[in-house]
C-alpha cells in the first residue's frame, strides 16, 4: 500500500482568510493530508492568539477530511521532517510574491534534501487578499464579507470593538 501524501501548509494565518481556504481546499486535491502549520512567530505582532488562530482554522475547515492543524515553530524543515510530511505548500498572489517564496524554496531545499516546495497560484478572486489587508478594512469597520469566513468576520468584530473601547477609555471618552 502506498504511503499517504503529506504536505505541510505554514503561514501565520492571522487571521484565516478565504485566499488561505482556497489552497487548503486545492491542496487537499493533490495531497492526502495538509497540515495547517500556525508559525509562532515573535518578530511579528499578531492580531490574534496562536490558539485562537488554531480555533478559527478549525472552524473554518470543519467537516473537510485530511486537514490537520498544529502549531510550530522552529525551522520550517524540521518540522516537515517530524511529520512525515514531503512537501510543502505556500500560495502565490503575484509575481511580487514570487521571488521571497522561491529563496525560502531552495532554501528549505539545501537544509532538507527531500522536502519540495509546490507553489499554487491564488485565484483570481482572492490575488489581492491578505490577512494584512483584512486587518486594515476591519480596523476601519469597513465590509470584510467574502474576503474571510464568518468565524473570522466575528472575531474581528469582537476585537476591534475591545480596541475601540479601550483606546476611548484611554482617551477618556
Amino acid at each position: 500500500m502506498p504511503s499517504k501524501k503529506i504536505a505541510v501548509y505554514p503561514g501565520s494565518f492571522d487571521p484565516i482568510t478565504n485566499g488561505h481556504k482556497d489552497i487548503i481546499e486545492r491542496g487537499l486535491a493533490i495531497f492526502d493530508e495538509v497540515i495547517v502549520a500556525i508559525a509562532r512567530n515573535s518578530a511579528k505582532k499578531a492580531l490574534f492568539a496562536l490558539k485562537e488562530r488554531e480555533k478559527m482554522i478549525k472552524e473554518t475547515m470543519e467537516g473537510s477530511k485530511g486537514i490537520k492543524v498544529d502549531i510550530f515553530d522552529g525551522l520550517l524543515v524540521d518540522y516537515v521532517k517530524k511529520v512525515g510530511a514531503g512537501a510543502v505548500i505556500r500560495g502565490l498572489r503575484a509575481v511580487s510574491d514570487f521571488e521571497y517564496e522561491f529563496q525560502m524554496a531552495i532554501t528549505n531545499r539545501k537544509l532538507g534534501k527531500k522536502v519540495e516546495t509546490v507553489f499554487l497560484m491564488s485565484t483570481e478572486k482572492y490575488s489581492y487578499l491578505s490577512s494584512g489587508i483584512v486587518k486594515e478594512v476591519a480596523s476601519y469597520g469597513g465590509s470584510i464579507s467574502g474576503m474571510v469566513p464568518e468565524v473570522v468576520i466575528k472575531a474581528l468584530k469582537k476585537k476591534f470593538a475591545k480596541k475601540k473601547l479601550s483606546q476611548e477609555i484611554k482617551d477618556g471618552f
